[in-house]
């Protein structure tokens, strides 16, 4: 053998095996071959007998045929949908991930400064990082309901419900007193 195949005997390109060696590993191969079609033969006779012959076209995928038992093993794929039919949890799965892939369906530019927050009995819960990101949402809230429903299904989201900042950042300086008011006692 060379690197893992059979090569030329005694690695002279070439060269033929000789001697009873040879003869009799093809012999055994001829008898294997022989065996092998003799049993398979005989397994096709047995099968005739008990009426359950091979078939002749490929199985065909779906629709008839023996049906599973609740015990035997199934595609992982199958298994957690019917999980998810069983629990009921086919739509909030839907909507997780919905919120995972929120940069492919906004779009980079908006899921950069936009995040679902919630669904709620059709009601989507967006936070922006500004007011004026959050206006824009509101300006967009029509197609995203359309595109949300195109991922979701129909009449799954009926209405987003845009959150600015909640924490704005305060304004500071020399003209604010502490313990008073603020600027809302200039004007009375």
């Amino acid at each position: 053998m060379v690197g893992g195949r059979p090569g030329p005997v005694g690695g002279r390109p070439g060269a033929v095996a000789k001697g009873p060696s040879a003869a009799g590993g093809e012999n055994a191969t001829a008898r294997g071959v022989a065996m092998a079609r003799e049993k398979l033969a005989q397994a096709k006779a047995d099968a005739a007998k008990r009426g359950q012959l091979p078939r002749r076209e490929p199985r065909r995928k779906g629709g008839g045929g023996a049906r599973r038992d609740s015990g035997d093993p199934q595609l992982f794929g199958r298994a957690i949908a019917d999980l998810l039919a069983d629990r009921g949890w086919e739509r909030p799965a839907k909507v997780g991930a919905v919120f995972g892939r929120w940069v492919e369906i906004v779009g980079p530019d908006l899921a950069a400064h936009t995040k679902p927050e919630s669904f709620d009995d059709g009601e989507v819960l967006i936070a922006a990082d500004s007011t004026a990101w959050a206006t824009q949402v509101r300006l967009l809230a029509r197609t995203l309901v359309r595109r949300l429903n195109e991922e979701l299904g129909d009449g799954t989201v009926t209405k987003v419900k845009v959150r600015g900042p909640q924490n704005a950042p305060r304004p500071s300086g020399g003209l604010r007193v502490t313990g008073r008011r603020g600027p809302r006692d200039t004007y009375g």
